[in-house]
């Protein structure tokens, strides 16, 4: 939980340093990625907003994003291009001219997806875009959780660490 926490500061001072924004969207880390971006003093500087899409009507609301549309692209939620899709719209939607960034994936014990529990992608969109998919093989859903905000975090901070000024 503290390593969470620990890389959500790092973020935030590289984006502070920067002068960078984030925007967040995240389905099954639940709020822990946009929790530890927001516990820094002075997250207002770079923190421009988030959701949490973890349902069609959410993923439509607050990301913009069409399910038809997804569907006949042939997009699917807990992919790396459901990822990189939402994390395009999260940032355009929440007007972020530096980050967008996203987690998508199957806590478990079990889900309707296909995917094992312990699965997700993250994608990161900005100077950098790039994505990436943890298998954790665990079916502990708290164990998940804290395991995708923190991939996803460290993920986050090695792209805002290599990432052009």
């Amino acid at each position: 939980m503290n390593e969470v926490f620990e890389l959500g500061s790092r973020a935030g001072m590289l984006l502070k340093s920067r002068g960078e924004t984030v925007a967040v969207g995240e389905t099954s880390a639940g709020g822990l990625i946009s929790a530890s971006l927001l516990a820094v003093p002075g997250a207002s500087s770079y923190f421009v907003g988030g959701a949490i899409t973890y349902s069609a009507r959410s993923i439509e609301a607050l990301a913009g994003i069409s399910i038809r549309q997804m569907r006949a692209d042939g997009i699917r939620s807990s992919s790396e291009p459901y990822a990189l899709l939402l994390a395009t719209e999260i940032r355009a939607r929440h007007g972020s001219t530096s980050w967008g960034l996203s987690e998508t994936g199957a806590a478990g014990p079990a889900n309707g997806y296909g995917d094992p529990a312990g699965h997700t992608c993250m994608a990161v969109v900005g100077a950098i875009t790039a994505v990436r998919t943890l298998r954790t093989g665990v079916d502990d859903r708290v164990t998940n959780m804290w395991a995708f905000a923190e991939a996803t975090l460290k993920f986050f901070v090695e792209i805002l660490e290599t990432a052009p000024t």
